[in-house]
């Protein structure tokens, strides 16, 4: 069967693997809570979740988990930052090691946000969709991230432009779309899907390339 015929089904959120980024999950109950609310915030959202829900998955009372954290406020925005503080450095990385070519440098930012999103998609999930929950000022610091990340992105699209690099008539426009790109991929992609992250993310760059476009034949 070809790639084209297989069946798609929805990825089930029990099936994907409840992960965070090496070396930032705290040690002892606080971890605990942290992956925990990962889980429950996927499935249910931040609303749906209750600070009971999440201390019956760790197996605390309310009372101890508002020892570690004040507010279930405050558990989202931890695994926001931690979400967006982990796409902000895979980027910058990637930004880094590309080289000077602007085409091998977007190339290099797509790859990176993709992966970022197949390797923790339940925290890309909730790092992207449940934002909206937050205070502004515990918004903040995730939207600052996420700001420069998106700057890192207008940056490229900006000097490719001038090089002759890209065909966009619009850089801020054309930011958008290709930012946009793999935001979703966190909401499907999972172990009952016919593609490796690696080919998410080929296809991907694809089509990001293809949205920066080529230069106009001159004369």
């Amino acid at each position: 069967m070809t790639q084209t015929q297989t069946r798609w089904n929805p990825r089930r959120l029990t099936a994907v693997a409840v992960d965070l980024p090496p070396g930032v999950t705290p040690a002892g109950t606080r971890g605990r809570i942290l992956h925990a609310a990962l889980k429950l915030f996927a499935e249910y959202g931040f609303f749906g979740a209750s600070i009971r829900d999440i201390g019956r998955e760790v197996g605390i009372n309310p009372a101890t988990l508002y020892a570690h954290y004040p507010a279930k406020e405050h558990i989202l925005a931890e695994l926001i930052q931690l979400g967006h503080e982990e796409l902000r450095r895979r980027m910058r990385q990637a930004a880094a090691d590309a080289g000077p070519d602007p085409a091998d440098q977007l190339a290099a930012l797509v790859r990176a946000q993709v992966l970022v999103h197949t390797e923790y998609p339940l925290l890309a999930l909730v790092a992207n969709h449940e934002l909206h929950a937050l205070s502004p000022d515990a918004a903040a610091p995730a939207l600052a991230l996420r700001e420069e990340a998106r700057q890192l992105l207008l940056t490229v699209l900006d000097r490719g432009v001038a090089e002759g690099a890209f065909d966009v008539p619009d850089v801020g426009l054309a930011g958008i779309a290709i930012g946009s790109l793999g935001l979703r991929v966190a909401n499907w992609f999972g172990p009952d899907q016919p593609y490796t992250r690696d080919q998410v993310a080929d296809a991907y760059v694809g089509f990001a390339l293809r949205l920066a476009g080529r230069p106009l034949p001159r004369g």
